[in-house]
């Protein structure tokens, strides 16, 4: 799991450690610093599938990294455009060079590359990975963070939306297990994994008819719509596959389009299948997951994500929804997830740029701060509704 993220000179940052947990919230007004977390965990992540990110230092050492290892802004996960677009205008330093950084257990692995402004692959200047005195048991897997390697999934908020059918792509659904940036293989990855089954735990949606994947994944959108049913179905002879929903407890229940039953249910159904198809190790980061569902739904939605954490993944959330906020401190107040498992950060800017404050939770939900700007909004209407 990572500890920890540490950013210096990177798009809205000149320097910020932002701790992560299994579950993190990052909340805050638009264009405050919360979608650079995701875009960081994002961009070093693709920048090692990609072949991109060097890891080892013997095979590169000081001052002879080529100009084709670095950080790769724009590939499957995020596109940042060039050095210009990402470097902090009031970069620290002498030089202009940008440093991602993750804390992982007793590890730490840092990157600094230099600026190019009109390029896209920012070459490396310097690594620091844990050194062989630094091993405590075994060295780390070929020196990398674990979440290099481990399962992973990255949920635009820009994700599908009802239409005829869904890409049918074997590679991406089956073999990688990618949900897609828009979550365009979910279909098919449910129809692949119906039958896989969700482990026993807060993960498992009482009211399911079993622990299968498909029939967890209807229990879980029945928090949005009571009675839902999900059916996946190939189109033969073709590289596509349907969705369709059913309703009620008949026993052969009209299958629907999902152009005929409302915008949210397809829209949150990448997010259920992530949180619910996550294993331990795995790394899920989500973007808005709120988007189209009414408050109860966007507090289920907060509730699966706790669950799933608790069960051995790690969410990195951004949210605008205090609904969002409150189904985390339910969780926690029901005992689904520790308090110390759950974070929370608040992003803001003022003179002295972004700045990153943590409200506690403790064991009953509650929070030790409230700062300014933080979903006090509802607070400030009522009072002008009842000057």
């Amino acid at each position: 799991m990572i500890d920890r993220l540490t950013l210096t000179n990177f798009k809205a940052f000149q320097h910020a450690d932002i701790p992560l947990g299994p579950l993190t919230l990052l909340t805050g007004l638009n264009s405050s610093g919360k979608s650079t977390v995701l875009q960081a965990l994002a961009l070093l992540r693709q920048s090692w599938t990609s072949g991109n990110l060097a890891i080892d230092r013997r095979d590169y050492p000081r001052g002879s990294y080529s100009n084709e290892v670095g950080l790769l802004l724009n590939g499957e996960f995020v596109g940042l455009g060039t050095g210009q677009d990402v470097l902090h205008e009031d970069f620290a330093g002498d030089e202009p060079a940008i440093t991602l950084a993750v804390n992982e257990g007793l590890y730490r692995y840092e990157w600094t590359v230099a600026y190019e402004p009109e390029q896209n692959l920012l070459p490396l200047a310097d690594i620091r990975v844990p050194a062989e005195e630094d091993w405590v048991i075994a060295p780390p897997e070929e020196l990398a963070p674990r979440y290099f390697t481990d399962g992973f999934q990255y949920l635009h908020a820009d994700r599908i939306t009802p239409t005829e059918r869904y890409p049918r792509d074997h590679h991406m659904a089956v073999r990688r297990g990618f949900l897609g940036i828009r979550g365009e293989h979910t279909v098919n990855f449910l129809r692949h994994h119906a039958g896989d089954e969700v482990p026993e735990g807060p993960l498992q949606h009482r009211r399911a008819a079993s622990g299968r994947l498909l029939d967890q994944v209807a229990a879980w959108m029945g928090e949005l719509c009571p009675g839902v049913h999900i059916r996946t179905d190939v189109i033969e002879r073709t590289d596509s596959v349907l969705l369709s929903y059913a309703f009620g407890n008949a026993p052969a229940p009209t299958q629907r389009r999902p152009t005929n039953v409302g915008f949210g249910l397809t829209y949150a159904l990448p997010i259920v299948v992530a949180c619910l198809s996550a294993r331990p190790g795995s790394l899920v980061l989500l973007e808005n997951p709120e988007a189209h569902l009414h408050p109860h739904g966007q507090t289920a939605m907060a509730q699966l994500a706790a669950a799933s954490a608790r069960q051995g993944a790690q969410l990195v959330v951004e949210t605008h929804s205090d609904h969002v906020l409150n189904g985390m401190r339910l969780a926690v107040k029901r005992g689904v997830l520790p308090a110390d498992q759950a974070v929370v950060h608040y992003f803001r800017n003022d003179a002295a740029g972004a700045q990153v404050i943590t409200p506690k939770i403790d064991a009953d939900g509650l929070l030790d701060q409230w700062p300014e700007g933080f979903f006090d909004e509802l607070d400030h209407t009522l009072d002008q509704l009842l000057d």
